[in-house]
């Protein structure tokens, strides 16, 4: 029956209908038809499912990305950005990669970092000899950094999902942000070295007084980062404390150091977080109930007892595990997807030896990549609106950067030691 269940559910999220209720509905047939519990444990199960202190960083962190949007934030990180590396040979990619990367430090979140900095990017970038399928390739892909450099709602849900340290997670995505940075800058030179249109169009050299006005002028929004994660992994607050510190600090200086957000803009900036929280916190709810149900039925236990005909490995694992993911990620939203599978398939990875903190990691990652892998990758929708693209240009755009990102994924999967070693270094083992 729970074939039948999971089965039902994934019809209904293919047909169209909102994954919660997919959830919900094939929960509600499951208990009918089996007769294991009155329905009021549907109710129970969705309450309990958001009883969890760590889940309220997920609607902060998610105001904290709506006010630096609003704030005019995006637009002080690219001017600092274009004074340190504009002037390299296609450095105006790579302030593109490097103001997504400091964005990314503030949202956490891929689409709006694609909106915000793709909005001032890609007609500069164009304009710079870049195609528009590149320039908004080029966004899209670097957009990925947003759930992967810390804070990362994609990590706390699986943290609360796993029961893994969610500062431990946070650390564990500095270094693979930093390299998937690192590859996508590389690419970015590659292409300008093919293209001599982009390489003529070479960004003037800041002097180091304007490199140091811009860093002045962005340090509002620089510092950020530094206080929400410096006070997480120096113990002196939790993420969950952090994301409402970030909140008061993103208002103070958008209200009155930058004075770019106004009074009458906080009803909209509210409203909109509230929506997108909203839609995640209802999942995680309706998770709880697939959750219970699973946990009933030992489903878990059934699928690691028959993956181990066939999955007897480290090695053979990881490669499917890769290769599964890859595929969910570009269908099924990602907050979905961590709730539904992790629970199923991570457990067998433990009993084949692997590191639960690097298992979450590559977890984690390799479902972001499916922001920017077709055919349903959130960040190349976020491009297509913001170029007026149509969805096939924007592939063939991205599809270099997508290449090296899912590269980056196995090297992480591979060499465990690039998500553990600065978790262990920081707060040990």
């Amino acid at each position: 029956m729970i074939g039948t269940t999971f089965a039902l559910m994934m019809i209904f999220i293919v047909i169209g209908i909102p994954v919660a209720y997919s959830i919900i509905g094939s929960g509600i047939i499951f208990l009918l038809s089996t007769g294991m519990k009155p329905l009021t444990l549907v109710c129970q199960r969705l309450v309990n499912g958001l009883d969890s202190f760590p889940l309220l960083a997920v609607p902060l962190f998610i105001l904290v990305g709506e006010l630096m949007d609003s704030g005019g934030i995006s637009r002080r990180m690219v001017k600092w950005a274009e004074s340190l590396v504009g002037w390299l040979p296609g450095g105006l990619g790579i302030v593109t990669i490097v103001s997504c990367a400091l964005f990314a430090a503030l949202t956490g979140s891929g689409p709006a970092t694609v909106a915000a900095i793709g909005g001032i990017m890609i007609p500069s970038l164009v304009e710079n000899g870049y195609s528009k399928e590149t320039s908004a390739g080029l966004v899209a892909a670097a957009g990925a950094l947003g759930p992967i450099i810390p804070p990362s709602i994609p990590m706390i849900i699986y943290g609360v999902t796993m029961s893994i340290s969610i500062p431990k997670m946070f650390i564990g995505g500095i270094i693979p942000g930093l390299l998937i940075a690192g590859f996508l800058v590389i690419v970015n030179s590659i292409i300008a070295l093919k293209h001599p249109e982009i390489l003529k169009h070479k960004g003037k050299k800041f002097t180091f007084e304007e490199f140091l006005k811009n860093t002045w002028s962005a340090l509002g929004a620089l510092m950020i980062p530094v206080i929400i994660l410096g006070g997480i992994y120096g113990g002196i607050f939790t993420p969950t404390e952090a994301a409402a510190i970030g909140v008061v600090y993103a208002l103070f200086i958008g209200l009155f150091v930058y004075r770019e957000v106004k009074i009458r803009d906080l009803p909209r900036v509210l409203i909109k977080s509230m929506e997108t929280a909203a839609m995640v916190n209802f999942i995680i709810a309706a998770a709880n109930l697939l959750s219970w149900i699973m946990s009933v039925t030992k489903v878990s236990t059934k699928v690691v007892n028959f993956l181990m005909t066939f999955v007897s490995n480290k090695a053979t694992y990881l490669l499917v595990l890769m290769l599964l993911l890859f595929f969910v990620g570009a269908l099924m939203d990602t907050v979905a997807a961590i709730i539904i599978i992790a629970p199923i398939i991570v457990p067998l990875g433990v009993k084949l030896g692997l590191d639960p903190l690097h298992l979450g990691m590559v977890f984690v990652i390799n479902l972001v990549i499916g922001y920017v892998t077709p055919p349903f990758g959130y960040n190349l929708f976020t491009a297509c609106s913001i170029t007026g693209l149509r969805f096939d240009k924007i592939v063939k755009g991205v599809l270099p950067f997508l290449i090296i990102e899912m590269g980056a994924v196995m090297l992480f999967a591979y060499v465990p030691i690039l998500t553990t070693w600065l978790p262990r270094l920081i707060m040990g083992n």
